[in-house]
């Protein structure tokens, strides 16, 4: 009879743990380390150096004792796992092989990183419910995340977005087309973006913005990935008198359009996204002939703004850390954040429990290197806006000589005016 019963109790412990597969893992002993696990493309720059920033907070928060919970201090401590999502050819099943693999063996009480293709991010959003382990995402833009939230908030909850939206980075862009209007007369725009899904996306969202505003669209142009040539191009946009050319390129080959915008004079202004431009050496890996050009930041922290502190000293400490600048614009300063978002909520709540955590990692009032960070309670996406001590931000800076990347927009946090190219004149 003893034995039957010890069997039957056995089984209804080993059912609670099958159904609820961190119930058990939520109890923590005194000293037991917080998992946070990092699964992510860890072959590209986003997911990389956002690895980096999270490790270097994780050694920020242990160098101070760890995180308190009831009394007891707590170590944290990254898991890593490359999901390869980023690669040609790899399938989405792969990527979430990754993000199961930390869940189940490395025991993470948390994810932060995250993978970096949309999709891929998307379907984990399944296994994070599944488990309910807290996800705080750095780098996947797509709106489909809030979507799903909103729609089933009981079921996806534990998912959280730290990073941008790819609404915000097309707010972003056709905010400083909106500057231009006002400060110059600028009313023209040309297009021009690279043949993949993010980039037609944007170019759509753009293009009904500024026909909102009462800009003229005086051409549009998708080029394949790999494209190298862009005169055909850039000769429209002389043909059309256009005033502002908006390029959204992530390829290496994009900067040979800004060359070409160089070589040849044209009489416009070029402000968007060409993620190798972002980088500090991008000056001297273009022989300085990306003079003029704006490159969208999609969020602070990823260059230092003086207008935030942390995100001044977050970018020195990184630099120091790593013996390198950050070379990407989008992600790194959120992996940062994510972190002390989590030991605060952690800390708050008193324990590791997926739901007391989302609870409290819905109350976050984070000043970041990303600026001020709260989530809207519904969607669970981090609010971005135009003033620091109120929102996360976006910005933009300028190349201007001698090779200094200068932070021109928004007005709140600008450190110098923009500067137009030679010949062109402001509309009023």
């Amino acid at each position: 009879m003893r034995k039957k019963l010890f069997l039957t109790g056995a089984l209804f412990v080993l059912g609670i743990l099958i159904v609820f597969p961190h119930s058990a893992h939520s109890q923590l002993k005194p000293g037991d380390p917080i998992i946070l696990g990092a699964p992510a493309a860890l072959g590209f720059k986003n997911s990389a150096e956002g690895l980096q920033a999270a490790i270097m907070a994780v050694e920020e928060i242990n160098a101070k004792g760890g995180v308190s919970i009831k009394g007891a201090k707590h170590p944290l401590k990254i898991e890593s796992q490359d999901t390869r999502d980023m690669l040609p050819g790899v399938p989405v099943s792969e990527a979430l092989l990754g993000v199961e693999k930390i869940i189940l063996e490395k025991k993470a009480h948390a994810i932060v990183v995250s993978p970096q293709r949309s999709e891929a991010f998307v379907a984990s959003m399944d296994l994070v419910a599944k488990y309910k382990v807290p996800m705080l995402s750095a780098i996947a833009m797509t709106p489909v995340v809030e979507k799903k939230v909103l729609e089933n908030y009981d079921k996806y909850k534990y998912v959280f977005r730290v990073c941008i939206n790819s609404g915000h980075f097309a707010d972003n862009v056709s905010g400083i087309a909106g500057f231009f209007n006002k400060e110059f007369g600028f009313k023209k725009a040309y297009l021009s973006a690279q043949d993949v899904l993010w980039a037609r996306g944007t170019i759509t969202l753009l293009e009904e913005w500024l026909k909102k505003g009462g800009w003229e669209i005086s051409g549009k142009d998708f080029f394949p990935t790999g494209a190298s040539d862009f005169s055909t191009s850039l000769m429209k946009v002389k043909g059309t008198k256009a005033q502002v050319i908006i390029p959204i390129f992530d390829m290496p080959e994009g900067g040979i359009l800004v060359k070409q915008w160089s070589a040849m004079e044209v009489q416009a202004v070029m402000a968007g996204n060409i993620s190798p431009l972002a980088h500090p050496g991008a000056w001297d890996t273009f022989e300085g002939k990306v003079d003029g050009f704006l490159q969208s930041v999609h969020e602070v922290g990823n260059i230092p703004v003086k207008a935030i502190p942390k995100s001044v000293e977050f970018y020195e400490a990184f630099k120091k850390r790593w013996g390198k600048e950050i070379d990407i614009e989008h992600g790194v300063s959120p992996s940062y954040d994510s972190v002390y978002i989590l030991a605060k909520a952690i800390e708050r709540a008193g324990s590791v429990d997926p739901d007391a955590l989302v609870v409290e990692l819905e109350k976050t009032d984070h000043m970041g290197a990303i600026g001020r960070i709260r989530f809207d309670k519904k969607s669970h996406q981090a609010i971005y806006g135009l003033d620091p001590k109120e929102t996360a931000m976006t910005c933009m800076f300028q190349w201007q000589k001698p090779g200094k990347r200068v932070v021109v927009y928004p007005q709140a946090i600008a450190e110098g005016k923009i500067q137009l190219p030679p010949g062109l004149k402001p509309a009023k």
